[in-house]
């Protein structure tokens, strides 16, 4: 019989319990973000596990000549150990010229394996139409995994591990241009939270206040809290900063599940509430076998022997009781579904009946 595992991940508090966190942990200054660059490169030095597309050619060819090498015939270039990636990156705020940052490769066409290549002189510019170079990158691949027996031969076997059509260089980049951030006009700066909510917000402006001075945050709205900067402070804004990043604020955990079909992991906030239910779940299971069948040939004759197909189909349904569930935590709220000893696949479905059911006091959340 086959075992199934999942992922149940329960924070373990009442629904009044509020965890305290860090204004560094829920809230960005405005103006200190991060910027995000791309380029297109080439891979070199694969085992044969390139692209075949000729756009790889065109590629090798266009690189062969900024480097003055003249290829007359492009029936001389192979695209085998050659593949086309596209190259990202993100530029973090005040990044200096020089500032080695990690790209991140991913193979545009029919590329097996980025193992073992190095990729060559890429420029990275800004989003958009934006041709500016503000970093290049180049220098050898590390993909974390492996594609052998991907060329062929051996009936075809393979063994995979990891993704190998995406990789990393790590420290790859050399920032050439610096883009400029403004944190503040001088007198204010703005918080930006993470994830806006206004219960959140007014405890981070009450927070501010009792730790810097009565009436230093304004609550702009459920995203933004406006920071008034003493006079004594502007001189060492950095510092400033640092402090009000310090700051503990009490925050309550949304009343959420987070369902995430793929890979069958469920995710059970701490304020989750499930009202007195009756479940029962039950499975269907159809297996179909099929069976060649062989009928030899008449003896002393041409004929040739026939082969036919027996196919069976079995069905199997798992027996089925009504259990009680309920929970006012987390831990009940586990506690109670591990009873039904379901499958994760099981539990999602319990979970998307509850809500409807009107049982679960909690949003949904299907990723």
């Amino acid at each position: 019989m086959k075992r199934f595992f999942y992922i149940m991940l329960a924070i373990l508090m009442t629904s009044t319990l509020a965890q305290a966190a860090r204004i560094k942990d829920l809230c960005d200054v405005q103006g200190a973000r991060g910027n995000m660059l791309k380029g297109i490169g080439i891979v070199v030095g694969l085992a044969g596990t390139g692209d075949s597309a000729a756009a790889a050619v065109a590629a090798q060819q266009r690189v062969l000549d900024r480097m003055g090498i003249e290829v007359s015939n492009l029936k001389e270039l192979k695209s085998s150990n050659v593949a086309v990636v596209m190259v990202t990156t993100t530029l973090p705020a005040f990044a200096k010229e020089g500032t080695r940052l990690d790209v991140l490769l991913d193979s545009l066409y029919d590329c097996k394996s980025l193992e073992g290549g190095t990729l060559l002189e890429t420029h990275l510019t800004g989003p958009g139409l934006d041709e500016t170079v503000y970093a290049v990158a180049q220098g050898p691949v590390s993909v974390g995994g492996f594609n052998a027996g991907a060329g062929g031969g051996g009936g075809g076997a393979s063994v995979r591990k990891n993704h190998v059509t995406a990789g990393r260089v790590p420290m790859g980049a050399h920032v050439e241009r610096e883009v400029p951030s403004t944190i503040t006009d001088g007198e204010r700066i703005m918080l930006l939270l993470k994830r806006p909510d206004f219960s959140t917000a007014q405890s981070i402006q009450e927070a501010i206040d009792t730790v810097v001075s009565a009436g230093a945050a304004v609550a702009m709205g459920a995203g933004t809290v406006r920071v008034t900067i003493p006079e004594g402070e502007r001189s060492d804004l950095v510092g400033f900063i640092a402090k009000l990043e310090a700051i503990d604020v009490k925050t309550q955990m949304l009343t959420r599940v987070i369902i995430n079909e793929r890979t069958g992991t469920i995710v059970v906030g701490g304020n989750v509430i499930i009202k007195p239910c009756q479940v029962a779940h039950g499975s269907l299971t159809l297996k179909i076998a099929t069976t060649p069948q062989v009928t030899p040939a008449l003896p002393f004759t041409d004929a040739q022997p026939v082969v036919t197909q027996s196919t069976t189909v079995t069905a199997q349904e798992q027996e089925a009781y009504l259990m009680p569930v309920e929970g006012t935590s987390a831990g009940d709220v586990a506690e109670a579904l591990n009873r039904l000893r379901v499958t994760p696949r099981d539990m999602i479905s319990i979970f998307q009946a509850l809500r409807e059911a009107g049982a679960l006091e909690a949003d949904l959340e299907i990723m």
